[in-house]
């Protein structure tokens, strides 16, 4: 070849790209300018934030990568686009202190944050989002302000189409994989309400979301019933007396940091063990109140947040549906760094007894931290299960026995503190049998298949009503038995593996958290038989 002629002595002129990367500018601007600035104004009159404000609030600054950005419908003209209408799903890659999510949410100000799909369901019900924190192994953070399915779709398709033709499949796997969260930021009906419930751990906000499986008018409808959204599925009954949400914020601010505190505590996966925290706080640290917390009069409460605080990391606790099956505290805490998970029982309620509510609680609580590795820390107060003609109608057996039966699946460490009473069936449910089985009491601990009272009262009743005085011969009795029910009594047939003193159980329980770090290493993968929350 002629040197003249030779490719790199060619010109080649530069190509001018200008107008398309301007047409995809003005693509962006217009997606970014969600359903525009009136559909915008509008909403925040309501006290609600877009889409893109709220993954703002959850992301580090600047970590977002949208995915999708230019998905939408544009109208035509002869100089070529003039009006381009994005979808209402916006998702993406961001990160949450330094690490990655897969993140999304429908913006209510385009069309009412209504189910949209094309070649490829970005999400809100499956799509790309989901597939992104699958395939990279990532949490999956979903913010729901969507009206799910219409009827109207029916007459774009022109037939009905069956249920689940866009499935949970996705969803449900992922529960055995990643940490999922979900907000409900607005009203979530049908589809969306259902994501709601597919999750690890949810969170609604105060008098703004709402969550239910129909509406009011499909309510009014099929039953004759005129409610509100707000009596129909708002906190007051989705988190207080249904449980179906998790915990409530009180305005937007407050459910992104919820959202950012609960992943703090979350490992990236299954297949890795939660982050370590800050270690300052030093195991050896001793509270002197621990000492005189538990009363001597045994049907006295006392307040057993305080009793957690006192042994936990210093202000490293978030509890997990506070407002629901209030019998018993389920909290994330650290201790020396190491994420727990906290299950107590809670005297000011009940007097501790576990009722139906607080059995679901426990059940799934369970279920998220065995999932993901984290360490189980049972502070034991409970007198049995709740009973009573209520606790029956309610099936407080049934839920209970699913508590027990949960935690004798479990395979992370599990350490049971009994503070004060541990009775029956439920503080069977706080032990260990199919590990190490490893008991730790408190001087003031007390144990057996029921408490002397009842137990007492059952099995003399006889003798008790022919005595002269049944009172006093019940007391007796009952004074008889409670000497041979002390824990020393038990610690010396090994029955109890160690009796401590209450303030060195901050330092004990470190010891044997940081060494359990092996077992839990070597159990390190998904756990197939947990996948949908109870």
């Amino acid at each position: 070849m002629n040197e003249s002629t030779s490719p790199t002595n060619v010109t080649i002129e530069p190509e001018d790209w200008s107008a398309e990367r301007q047409e995809l500018e003005q693509r962006r601007q217009w997606s970014r300018g969600l359903g525009g600035q009136e559909a915008i104004a509008r909403h925040h009159a309501n006290n609600r934030k877009t889409i893109r404000e709220r993954l703002e609030g959850v992301l580090d600054a600047g970590s977002f990568s949208e995915v999708g950005s230019l998905t939408g419908k544009s109208a035509q003209s002869d100089g070529g686009v003039n009006q381009f209408s994005p979808a209402p799903y916006v998702c993406g890659l961001g990160e949450v202190w330094g690490r990655h999510v897969a993140i999304g949410g429908e913006d209510f100000t385009v069309k009412g944050g209504i189910s949209w799909s094309g070649d490829r369901k970005k999400g809100g019900q499956g799509g790309f989002v989901e597939d992104l924190a699958h395939d990279y192994r990532i949490p999956l953070i979903n913010l729901i302000d969507g009206a799910g399915g219409s009827v109207t779709s029916m007459l774009r398709r022109g037939y009905s189409v069956f249920p689940g033709v866009h499935g949970f499949e996705q969803s449900v796997r992922l529960l055995g994989e990643v940490p999922v969260v979900c907000a409900v930021m607005g009203t979530a009906a049908g589809g969306p309400a259902g994501r709601a419930i597919l999750s690890h751990w949810s969170v609604m906000i105060k008098d703004t979301s709402q969550v239910f499986a129909a509406g009011p008018p499909v309510v009014a409808r099929s039953l004759g019933q005129i409610i509100t959204k707000e009596e129909l599925g708002g906190s007051d009954v989705a988190v207080d007396l249904a449980g179906t949400i998790d915990n409530v914020a009180e305005n937007e601010q407050e459910c992104w940091e919820m959202i950012r505190k609960f992943l703090s505590y979350m490992p990236q996966n299954v297949w890795e063990l939660p982050p370590v925290g800050d270690q300052s706080d030093p195991p050896s640290r001793k509270e002197e109140a621990l000492a005189t917390i538990i009363p001597k009069n045994r049907r006295r409460p006392y307040k057993m947040h305080k009793l957690i605080s006192m042994i936990v990391d210093k202000d490293s606790t978030f509890e997990i549906a506070p407002r629901f099956g209030k019998s018993v505290i389920t909290s994330l805490a650290r201790m020396h760094g190491h994420v727990v998970g906290i299950i107590a029982n809670n005297p000011m309620v009940y007097g501790g007894a576990m009722d139906a509510k607080s059995a679901r609680k426990q059940t799934h609580f369970v279920e998220l931290c065995d999932t993901f590795h984290i360490p189980l820390i049972f502070f034991v107060d409970v007198p049995g299960f709740m009973i009573g003609k209520e606790a029956e109608a309610a099936a407080t057996l049934r839920e209970g026995m699913k508590s027990v039966y949960v935690g004798l699946q479990a395979s992370v460490p599990i350490y049971t503190v009994v503070v004060r009473k541990c009775y029956g069936m439920a503080g069977m449910g706080a032990t260990d049998k199919n590990g190490l089985d490893f008991k730790i009491a408190w001087p003031s601990a007390e144990w057996g298949s029921l408490p002397v009272e009842g137990g007492v009262s059952a099995a003399f009743k006889r003798e008790i009503a022919s005595a002269p005085d049944p009172k006093m011969r019940e007391q007796e009795i009952e004074k008889q038995f409670r000497e041979s029910a002390s824990p020393f009594l038990t610690a010396e047939a090994f029955g109890v593996e160690e009796i401590i003193d209450p303030r060195e159980t901050r330092a004990y329980l470190c010891r044997f958290i940081e060494a359990s770090i092996y077992k839990r290493k070597t159990a390190l993968g998904p756990k197939p038989k947990y996948g949908v929350r109870p």
